[in-house]
């Protein structure tokens, strides 16, 4: 009985890989990619801005900006051709810290019950144990999925108007009602995303075992 390593997730060639033009891949300094770096550098600016002189509304703005970002660097990305491996790092890495940057400031202002942050967290920290697991048996992250991207999305449109409804006392009820329904409804989509990404993580195991022990 032999054991045969487990090959790598992400070293099989996938349909968008084939079609970048040569080089492509590797490139660092692109339009789509410093929008992503922009992205990451707002991140603390949001975070002093809200905590520290309590600028509300400048925060807003950051936070504003900051989420639509997300969708114009991917989109960018494929109509300039411009799409790499660095880009497709930064993005979800930019997406991932702006909601945890969110919810903890957002909880230490009570904006946010912490319940709903903790319930955000916990699906979070089941992602970090796949990957943990995947990478024991020789795989990367699982690719994308169009579930976790939407519910991305909707939470980044969240929550900027959770933080208007808080801000101006004139926009609570209105904006509070659509910022929770869009918060509730991006929480159920990303536990659902979750589990999508345990049910790969689980057959790319399964797959690993029993190639390893033919």
């Amino acid at each position: 009985m032999s054991r045969r390593p487990a090959r790598a997730a992400h070293a099989q060639p996938t349909g968008d890989t084939a079609a970048r033009p040569v080089g492509a891949a590797s490139r660092v300094f692109t339009v789509p990619n410093l929008i992503s770096f922009g992205r990451l550098l707002g991140v603390p600016l949001f975070l002093y801005l809200f905590l520290v002189p309590q600028a509300d509304i400048a925060a807003l703005v950051v936070l504003a900006v900051g989420g639509t970002s997300d969708w114009v660097d991917g989109y960018l990305a494929r109509r300039l051709r411009q799409v790499s491996r660095l880009g497709e790092l930064l993005d979800p890495l930019a997406d991932r810290l702006y909601i945890l940057a969110t919810l903890v400031a957002f909880t230490a202002r009570e904006v946010v019950p912490w319940e709903f942050t903790a319930a955000l967290l916990a699906r979070e920290l089941l992602l970090l144990g796949s990957l943990a697991v995947l990478r024991r048996y020789g795989y990367g992250p699982p690719p994308v999925h169009y579930v976790g991207k939407t519910a991305t999305f909707i939470l980044l449109a969240a929550f900027p108007v959770l933080l208007l409804a808080d801000a101006v006392s004139g926009a609570a009820t209105v904006a509070g009602a659509i910022g929770w329904g869009l918060a509730w409804w991006g929480l159920v989509l990303y536990w659902v995303a979750g589990a999508l990404y345990v049910i790969q993580a689980v057959s790319l195991i399964r797959a690993a075992r029993s190639e390893a022990y033919r």
